[in-house]
Parts: structure tokens; sequence; C-alpha cells
């Protein structure tokens, strides 16, 4: 998992970084605005942690963007107490909001909850293991490529919602990937051999959504 952290106090950045890397995730680093949307369109991000006051573009401003162009989980980290103040980062998109100061453990367990990193979920015939990327069905595992298994964890995490193949090219294989959006329906295709057509739906025109019912 893949985490950008963008504050302009270095001091809490680098004690961030070191939390979140003991817990397994790959961290990104920015102390401005404008390099925080470089970090963010250069990369694969998987949740953004912001500051609301940071030089040159401030936290609300980069939230925006971010939430035009992708569907990433945002947490906004501010000294500011007001409930305005959280209405209006919450109204503009941002996904959690946290008062500082803060103990990290707190931030790390709410970004785990938010990114459904739950050791095993499971839906009708499917166990998904997120953690360890291994995924079972009808209690055989099943073998996925890496990409393959990126595409369902990301389909169940916004399971019920339709996604577009332009969402899951970004969203899935990066922002800077280049490529035929044929790519979405031919990994989707090999997906239902082998978890199951039923998993995932198709909306002609639309996209594709992971099947939120029980039955």
């Amino acid at each position: 998992m893949n985490i950008l952290i963008a504050d302009d106090e270095k001091r809490l950045t680098a004690i961030l970084k070191t939390y979140f890397e003991k817990e397994g995730f790959n961290v990104f680093v920015a102390n401005d605005g404008e390099e925080a949307l470089d970090r963010f369109f250069s990369n694969k991000i998987d949740l953004v942690v912001l500051d609301w006051m940071m030089p040159k573009l401030n936290g609300m401003e980069v939230c925006s963007q971010i939430k035009k162009m992708s569907l990433v989980k945002v947490v906004m980290l501010t000294a500011r107490s007001s409930n305005d103040d959280e209405f209006s980062a919450l109204d503009i998109g941002a996904d959690e909001y946290i008062r500082k100061p803060f103990d990290p453990r707190i931030l790390i367990l709410r970004v785990k909850k938010m990114l459904s990193m739950e050791k095993m979920v499971g839906i009708r015939d499917l166990k998904i293991d997120l953690l360890r990327m291994k995924v079972y069905r009808n209690g055989n595992e099943v073998s996925l490529y890496k990409k393959e298994f990126e595409l369902l964890a990301f389909l169940y995490k916004n399971k019920g919602q339709i996604l577009s193949r332009d969402t899951l090219l970004s969203m899935v294989w990066g922002m800077s990937y280049i490529g035929e959006e044929r790519t979405v329906d031919t990994h989707i295709n090999r997906l239902r051999d082998k978890i199951g057509a039923h998993n995932i739906l198709t909306h002609r025109g639309l996209g594709y959504s992971f099947h939120d019912k029980e039955q």
C-alpha cells in the first residue's frame, strides 16, 4: 500500500513515515501543496494524509484537485478546531478529519479501516485476504496475478459502485499508465473465469462493479 504524507512540518512527516513503514506501508513525503500533487500524479497512491496549512497550495486545494481526478481516500490533518472547519474539509471531499495533536497509532488504525485492511473479508463464495493478497473460492485458493488481485481488491473496496474503465485504469494501473481500455476488459474476463462471473457485474456503457449483495 502506498501512502502520501504531505505536511510542511518535516519532523512530523519523519515521525509518521517511520510509523507507517513499520506497518508495511510504502511512504511518499511532500512538504508543500505543489509537491504533494506532483507526488500524487506521478505514483500509484492508495491514500493521502494532508496537512491543511501548507505553502504554495494548502491542503484544501490539494484535496479538491485530487478528488476531481480520483477516488483515493484523503485524511485531513489540522490544528484548526472549529466545527465549521471540519464541515468545510468534509464538504470538499476529505474522508477523515483529524485534529492536531494526535497519536500516530490512532491515525494508522483509521487509515487501515479506511483501506478495508481487515485480515480477511468475505462475501458469498469468496474470501479475500487483503494483507497476504490471497483469494479463496469455496475454501480453495485461487491463483491470481498481482494486477488481477489489485483489480479485485479495488472492486471489492468499492463494492456496489459502478467504476468506469478510465477510473479502474488510473486507480489500479496508475495515473501515468498509457494503455488501452481493453486492458481492463481482459483482466475482468480473467477474474470472472477464476472467481465466478456472478461476482463482477457489467454496466453497459458505464463500467463494472463488484456485486455487493449476498445473493
